[in-house]
């Protein structure tokens, strides 16, 4: 029996193996496919296991590997009555996956057939365009807190990482929503006193603790958010976002200086301004510069070595 499954093996591994590798030989050009053919396998396998993890779905494809497995041992081992019996199951347990997971291929067909595919393999709107977007998301949250005076501090992280800051709260990672952040700061709510941080483009943590500013300058009138807020924006390049709730207006404190008194326009402007096209559109106009005089000095050496000729 022994003798005879490595021989199985051995066949298999002569015919198949061996053959495939002698062919790429043959034909060097075959790799490139062969290079692609894996990635994009791999890289379906890697997105099928993300969408069903923590589903009722992993569990029955643990299953069908298992199956699958068993399958080709029984095949390699001989053992024709069980082979048969496990290649009918799967045979006829296709239509039986297809009607089990019909609401998930609707909905990937439903995917493929709308502007959401890119949404659907992972590859999502621009950073920017979804920073634009979660800006908006926040301007409409510090409004409802202004208008019903609720004290508020958000912080929104910039190049300059501060995870000391958010390792001192209470660990998110939850989108961006109104609703969310509103709920935060809500009164008598266990998360509402505290900074909220905002760090790619999620609520990374509430209730965190900011360094207070303590300048002789700074008015006294001021309350502790806006202590907080100005002393996080002189140690960092994060942008911090204040409530008052003794009079629901808004304020900024960016490179330690506070902006007071900011209408919903004004908000949303100034935070385009600073957090989107200066990180964005600058950022693009000075890869451009760089590129563009890194073709002109090329020129400029093209047209020595010319000359020289």
């Amino acid at each position: 029996m022994k003798s005879e499954l490595i021989s199985i093996v051995q066949q298999f591994y002569d015919e198949n193996i061996i053959a495939y590798f002698h062919g790429l030989w043959e034909h060097p050009l075959k790799l490139v496919t062969v290079i692609l053919d894996i990635v994009i396998v791999t890289f379906l396998i890697v997105k099928l296991i993300k969408i069903t993890q923590r589903t009722r779905a992993w569990q029955l494809i643990k299953g069908i590997a298992l199956l699958v497995i068993v399958t080709a041992i029984s095949s390699i081992c001989n053992l024709k009555i069980l082979n048969y019996l496990l290649t009918s199951i799967m045979t006829y347990g296709a239509l039986v996956l297809i009607v089990i997971f019909q609401p998930e291929l609707r909905r990937g067909l439903e995917q493929l057939g709308t502007n959401k595919l890119t949404r659907y393999f992972g590859i999502d709107k621009s950073l920017m365009t979804k920073t634009k977007e979660d800006i908006y998301k926040i301007v409409i949250a510090t409004s409802e807190l202004a208008a019903s005076k609720t004290g508020a501090l958000i912080v929104i992280e910039q190049d300059i990482q501060i995870k000391d800051i958010i390792n001192t709260g209470v660990i998110m990672e939850a989108d961006i929503s109104p609703q969310l952040l509103v709920n935060i700061f809500t009164p008598k709510t266990p998360l509402h006193d505290g900074a909220v941080i905002i760090s790619n483009n999620k609520i990374a943590a509430a209730a965190c603790m900011l360094p207070l500013a303590d300048d002789q300058d700074i008015a006294k009138e001021l309350g502790t958010r806006h202590r907080a807020a100005i002393g996080i924006s002189k140690e960092c390049d994060a942008i911090a976002i204040v409530v008052s709730e003794e009079t629901g207006k808004i304020s900024i404190a960016k490179e330690g200086t506070l902006i007071a008194d900011l209408k919903e326009d004004s908000l949303r402007r100034l935070l385009i301004k600073n957090v989107v096209t200066n990180r964005f559109v600058d950022a693009k106009k000075a890869r451009l510069n760089r590129l563009k005089k890194f073709k002109n000095k090329f020129k400029k050496i093209k047209i020595g070595k010319k000359e020289e000729n």
